[in-house]
């Protein structure tokens, strides 16, 4: 299957698209610097400029044409401010969300963040950072497409262990980012996760059994 990635050059997406690429998918790495393209593409992806930010509806369903899924893996990096968490992290969903309808594409996994939530409190930029996420998650619940929401907890660079905890309102911990890639990667063909939002942190299930599971 042709799998669209927003954000093709984070690290998440980064693993993303080698496992992608391993099992046989062809992954296309949605990219807004041209000079990411190399390292995109050492993973077996196929690099797509496209500034998600920044681009016209019509540019974004353009680098997303012939995908089966997509998925959302895109965001506003560490230290940004306030405004580009709402026009990266909520906005540029929200393009792909429409960039998808319009491709009829129906299949659409968003990497979101525990404690997302569109009336979370407060105006630091935290704050603002888990309301974006959370109103892009509550558009894509309402966007009629076959979604699933996945909120990792902390983020580390850690080697992963291929074993995982899933479920709603887990408590607050930790997960290495090849640990997250790999669940995305098992969701996208888990019929089972369509409609369906999970906290994702460490455990003690393999990570294919979890997400049979859910």
């Amino acid at each position: 299957m042709r799998i669209a990635i927003a954000g093709g050059h984070g690290q998440i997406a980064l693993r993303l698209a080698r496992l992608l690429s391993e099992r046989g998918d062809e992954p296309l790495s949605l990219i807004r610097n041209p000079d990411h393209a190399a390292e995109v593409e050492a993973t077996g992806a196929q690099a797509v400029v496209c500034d998600l930010e920044n681009a016209s509806d019509d540019e974004v369903a353009a680098a997303v044409e012939g995908a089966g899924a997509v998925v959302f893996a895109a965001g506003a990096v560490p230290g940004s401010g306030a405004e580009r968490k709402r026009t990266m992290d909520h906005g540029g969903a929200v393009k792909l969300i429409a960039a998808a309808k319009r491709q009829d594409i129906a299949r659409y996994v968003i990497v979101s963040s525990m404690g997302a939530d569109p009336d979370a409190p407060g105006d630091d930029v935290f704050s603002v950072y888990l309301r974006a996420k959370g109103q892009a998650d509550a558009d894509l619940r309402e966007s009629g497409l076959d979604y699933t929401i996945v909120r990792p907890g902390g983020l580390t660079n850690d080697p992963g262990t291929g074993r995982v905890q899933l479920g709603e309102n887990l408590d607050s911990g930790r997960i290495p980012r090849d640990d997250v890639a790999a669940v995305i990667a098992a969701v996208l063909v888990a019929d089972n996760t369509i409609g369906k939002s999970f906290d994702l942190l460490s455990g003690d299930v393999d990570v294919e059994e979890a997400v049979r599971a859910l």
